[in-house]
């Protein structure tokens, strides 16, 4: 199994969004962050030969970190088609072996089923801007309906709201760690040119 800093490497080639919208809470997966969901994911035996669903995959950060350590498929779901062009620009400089899919839908309506066992890798919107709150459940919910485990990133402060929703939905939180989420300055209210934001990762079995 290759490093995990061997693969935030490789991740460093995917670039970020060419025109971001705040509405959709769209900001990039920072390389070191992905490249440790996905490792962790791999030392759990969620990667390998499985098949991955990244969740509001952005220009493909975490799908392509998962497609690096061999899953049997990688689905990268995504409303945004401008995102997704970048993704498919993406996958052709990271060279991942697996095959990616790259699909325009609204990840909180999932327009397909994998009768597979599935991971999800994801960083949903973290709905800390006002009119936004709690956008991060749809993502999570429909995690709890494919997934037998998931990944996913969520604002500092989610535990108790991540550990109820799982509970409530047929699920426990197995890990739970936190991280840091480095965030360039891409819109208006940006003061800094970088500043980093406390984040949480929580690893989920679904039943």
């Amino acid at each position: 199994m290759a490093s995990k800093r061997s693969l935030a490497t490789k991740l460093g080639v995917v670039t970020g969004f060419d025109e971001p919208s705040l509405a959709l809470e769209q900001y990039p997966t920072p390389p070191d962050l992905a490249a440790h969901v996905v490792h962790l994911a791999d030392l759990h035996g969620d990667v390998d030969g499985r098949t991955v669903f990244d969740l509001g995959t952005g220009t493909g950060m975490l799908a392509l970190a998962a497609a690096l350590r061999g899953p049997a498929r990688v689905f990268g779901v995504e409303l945004d088609r401008d995102a997704l062009t970048t993704a498919t620009a993406n996958q052709r400089r990271v060279a991942a072996s697996a095959p990616v899919h790259w699909i325009q839908a609204d990840a909180t309506r999932l327009p397909l089923d994998v009768p597979d066992p599935v991971t999800v890798v994801m960083n949903p919107p973290f709905g800390a801007r006002d009119g936004s709150r709690n956008a991060d459940r749809g993502f999570l919910a429909t995690a709890s309906r494919v997934a037998a485990v998931s990944y996913s990133v969520h604002n500092a402060g989610s535990e108790a709201f991540v550990e109820a929703f799982a509970a409530d939905n047929g699920g426990e939180v197995t890990h739970a760690f936190a991280a840091d989420f480095a965030v360039d300055a891409q819109f208006d209210h940006h003061t800094e040119e970088s500043e980093e934001i406390d984040a949480e990762v929580y690893r989920i079995e679904w039943v």
